[in-house]
């Protein structure tokens, strides 16, 4: 890995010379900007070795550096090479910081305007010391000769009994909302967005069930769709309708240029910077505005909503019979091998589509590792008396799920520390699960609730607590979440969250408690004002060998007791005779004799 660092920094740095620039800023993301990127877009992977779903480099004469947030602090560190790369915990330094730092003053640092986004750049321009440029051409991508080609599926008909809402039906209240804001058009580069809005899924981007496209959605409601048009079959393009117009990508420009003299909003966060300069410079008046999908996307129909407990309950099925046959095969087995069997039980499902992510499946010190992949490189065999981490999810045409689970293998008991740390996690997930919150109320205002217990005992966490979710889309949705960061977006009916506190002690294990909650309205109130609850839709025990009764306590207990009285009723009946009878067992009431 070193000398393949190092040999890819030496050829990027020549290219900086031959094209007068003193560094250049790589990020994560593609032209699409999206969380997830095609094999052919990981450009931060081919000249680092990182490979998490965020983060950024910077590469300057003498020194480069790689910086992400705190799920990826120990991936970073046995991905990438400390003798030619800095190493940086971006919410410590951000990337912005390091470069007005190591940068000498006017230097000139390179960016591709097509692959970052106006938020993105906006903290390098504040350093005023800096010479930022766009460059006419990616420089990563000139020394990528095996790059791989585009993804070349075709998208494929999202049916109305999965969407719950025609596509012409969407597009006409987003074209309401662009027109109450004065705008004649908004540019869409979130493929999630694109597919919701019009009602089609593909296979561009693993897990995720996606075409990579852009699309000008008009205030007449009608669409330019900007791909590739062989990947889009003649039922697809019937689906679509007249009023979406296909376009091949090198006709995009030609788009932008019949929007002179427009009014047209641009998402400063999900578009790359490229369209605002391309829009000026064709005369038209760009308005920074959010996704106008983003929102009615996340917020799930009713259609949508039954789908998401239909998919949890089908998950349900293959995560407990996973769960009883990790109970006798946990020690006999691997990382790897243990993801493969979950997979398999999923594969049962003949609505099962494909994994919502790589499979999180960390036993002891991997456990630790928040978003730990597992290769043949560092599989290793699950122990006895250790903690195994499995994070995993599925896709199916009626919803996404994602749940994590943390196991005692056994057969010892578990020392009374990591009990109580496993306890105040389970707290915290319970807390939070069951919590009632006034109307308008946004997700960092509830983050404490999973963190009190943690915080009690000096422990916390260092990621989110809740990200949004997808409904047969991306496992990693916004625009709400919970967190310690503030957010501007209130949580509202229909939104599909995680709650996942966890407790991570590197070098020894990971605890991570995951469910999936749907925001609704209280079932019963007594209250004047309006009120949110959440419905839990993941279906999978706790494991119990890890929680202590004592510090769990009484009211928590009842919470615990009746979540798991609810997943014996649900899941049980789907279950063969033996996985039924361990079920029993998992989902009894704790303090059962």
């Amino acid at each position: 890995m070193a000398s393949s660092s190092m040999n890819r920094l030496t050829s990027l740095r020549t290219l900086l010379r031959q094209n007068g620039l003193d560094g250049v800023i790589i990020p994560h993301g593609d032209e699409f900007l999206g969380e997830y990127t095609p094999a052919c877009a990981q450009r931060l992977a081919w000249i680092s070795g990182f490979t998490g779903s965020a983060g950024a480099a910077i590469v300057l004469a003498g020194k480069a550096a790689v910086f992400s947030d705190g799920r990826y602090i120990t991936q970073m560190d046995q991905q990438v090479d400390g003798t030619c790369w800095e190493r940086v915990h971006g919410g410590q330094v951000p990337p912005a910081t390091w470069l007005a730092t190591n940068a000498h003053p006017g230097a000139t640092i390179g960016y591709d305007p097509r692959i970052m986004s106006a938020a993105e750049l906006e903290p390098y321009l504040q350093h005023s010391q800096l010479c930022l440029t766009p460059t006419p051409h990616n420089l990563v991508d000139a020394l990528w000769l095996d790059r791989p080609a585009l993804p070349a599926g075709p998208a494929f008909i999202h049916p109305l009994h999965h969407a719950g809402e025609s596509s012409a039906s969407k597009r006409s209240r987003i074209a309401h909302d662009l027109r109450t804001l004065g705008q004649d058009a908004a540019v869409l580069s979130d493929s999630a967005s694109i597919a919701w809005l019009l009602n089609i899924r593909g296979a561009d981007i693993p897990c995720t069930p996606v075409v990579l496209a852009f699309a000008i959605l008009h205030a007449d409601a009608s669409v330019d769709l900007i791909i590739q048009p062989d990947k889009i079959p003649a039922d697809v393009l019937a689906w679509l309708g007249a009023d979406v117009r296909i376009h091949a990508p090198p006709a995009l420009e030609q788009v932008l240029a019949t929007l002179g003299g427009r009014t047209v909003g641009v998402d400063p966060a999900s578009n790359a910077v490229w369209f605002t300069q391309a829009l000026s410079h064709h005369s038209a008046t760009v308005v920074p505005t959010p996704d106008p999908c983003l929102l009615p996307k996340a917020c799930k129909n009713a259609v949508e909503q039954q789908g998401m407990r239909a998919a949890h309950l089908r998950d349900g099925v293959a995560l407990c019979r996973f769960l009883h046959w990790m109970d006798t095969h946990a020690t006999t087995t691997t990382e790897l091998d243990a993801a493969h069997q979950l997979a398999a039980f999923r594969r049962e499902a003949p609505e099962y589509v494909e994994d919502s992510f790589t499979a999180i499946s960390g036993a002891g010190p991997n456990g630790a590792v928040i978003h730990y992949s597992v290769t043949e490189q560092s599989n290793r065999a699950i122990n006895p008396d250790e903690v195994y981490l499995i994070d995993s999810g599925g896709q199916y045409p009626d919803g996404t799920t994602d749940v994590t689970r943390t196991l005692w293998t056994g057969p010892g008991t578990p020392p009374a520390a990591l009990r109580a740390a496993f306890t105040r996690v389970l707290k915290g997930n319970l807390r939070l699960g069951h919590a009632r919150f006034p109307a308008g109320t946004k997700g960092h205002a509830l983050d404490a609730l999973a963190r009190y217990d943690l915080w009690q005992a000096g422990l916390d966490f260092d990621h989110g607590t809740g990200h949004g979710v997808g409904s047969f889309l991306s496992v990693h949705e916004g625009p709400a979440r919970i967190s310690k960061a503030p957010s501007t977006i209130a949580l509202r009916a229909g939104m599909v969250l995680s709650n996942e506190p966890g407790f991570y002690l590197p070098g020894a294990y990971g605890i991570r408690l995951e469910t999936l909650v749907l925001v609704r309205e209280p079932t019963h109130t007594d209250s004047e004002r309006s009120f949110l609850e959440f419905e839990t839709l993941t279906l999978a025990p706790f494991d119990r060998k890890l929680i202590d009764p004592a510090l769990l306590g009484e009211a928590d207990t009842a919470l615990l007791d009746g979540y798991h009285a609810e997943i014996l009723q649900q899941i049980g009946p789907y279950l063969p005779a033996d996985a039924q009878k361990w079920l029993q067992t998992a989902c009894a009431p704790l303090n059962k004799a």
